[in-house]
């Protein structure tokens, strides 16, 4: 993440895009993971899997510093980002959140906030933008989030006026307004119903032309369908998140090389 380099003039992608490093996450005493060392590929899709309680979610929020802003959390290790430490203190963690977005699991829409409004928050906290240059940007946010056939009558009405997995695709249409390298899901479909789980997955395959995607799922037929590679994640004995395997996801599934990974993709625990 050059200093120099903004979104829409990034060079050409190179293979990895974030490179992970004996990474360990700790809330106060408590280390959540241990040693994580993998690589992500640019412009594919990387599904994390595990149990319940195996840091999945906190080594997702530290891909953007996210978790740091909970009282006594820290890291040790290192998270490279096109080469660039995103733990280096040069590194404004608040820029750093416009090359890598979040999309929770809970659509968050801003309550007070227009459809139109909500997908143009993130442009406008960054520097004004003439409005039709404004216009064209939440046009083609939510064109690429799937949603702006279903909205474009109505963008004055709430954010919130959209069903469940319609604010779902308006918060994917929010992160990726501000155009950002990487896009970081925390289970986004587990709160929706089947037909807004496909539509999600349908648009998860449509947005990997062109971002880098983690994707956090405690759905395993989710990420055999969705993603190029997975890591799977468990805990020790101290319940430390730890991982046992990455690779290929079909790999993963069909021939994992760890005894520990082939008991959870086949149901024996998890």
């Amino acid at each position: 993440m050059p200093a120099d380099t903004a979104p829409g003039t990034r060079p050409a992608t190179p293979e990895t895009k974030l490179e992970i490093r004996d990474l360990d996450a700790y809330y106060g005493g408590f280390r959540a993971i241990r040693g994580v060392s993998m690589s992500v590929r640019a412009r594919a899709v990387t599904a994390i899997i595990g149990p319940s309680g195996c840091g999945k979610s906190t080594f997702l929020r530290s891909l953007n510093r996210l978790h740091e802003l909970t009282p006594g959390a820290r890291v040790e290790g290192s998270i490279l980002l096109d080469g660039t430490d995103i733990y280096d203190p040069a590194v404004d963690p608040v820029r750093l959140r416009r090359y890598i977005g979040m999309v929770f699991q809970r659509a968050n829409p801003f309550p007070t906030m227009s459809i139109y409004e909500n997908v143009a928050a993130g442009i406008r906290l960054v520097g004004k933008a003439p409005r039709n240059e404004l216009d064209e940007i939440v046009e083609r946010s939510l064109t690429r989030a799937a949603l702006w056939n279903e909205v474009k009558d109505k963008l004055n009405e709430p954010g919130t006026s959209l069903s469940g997995g319609q604010q779902q695709r308006l918060c994917i249409a929010r992160a990726i307004a501000v155009d950002p390298e990487v896009v970081l899901m925390d289970e986004p479909a587990s709160a929706l119903d089947p037909v807004a789980t496909l539509r999600i997955e349908e648009l998860i395959a449509e947005l990997r032309a062109n971002y880098t995607i983690v994707i956090v799922t405690h759905n395993m037929q989710q990420a055999g369908r969705v993603s190029d590679e997975t890591a799977f994640f468990t805990m020790n004995e101290d319940r430390a998140g730890y991982l046992v395997e990455f690779g290929p996801t079909r790999e993963i599934f069909t021939n994992p090389r760890e005894q520990l990974t082939e008991d959870y993709v086949s149901g024996r625990f998890g």
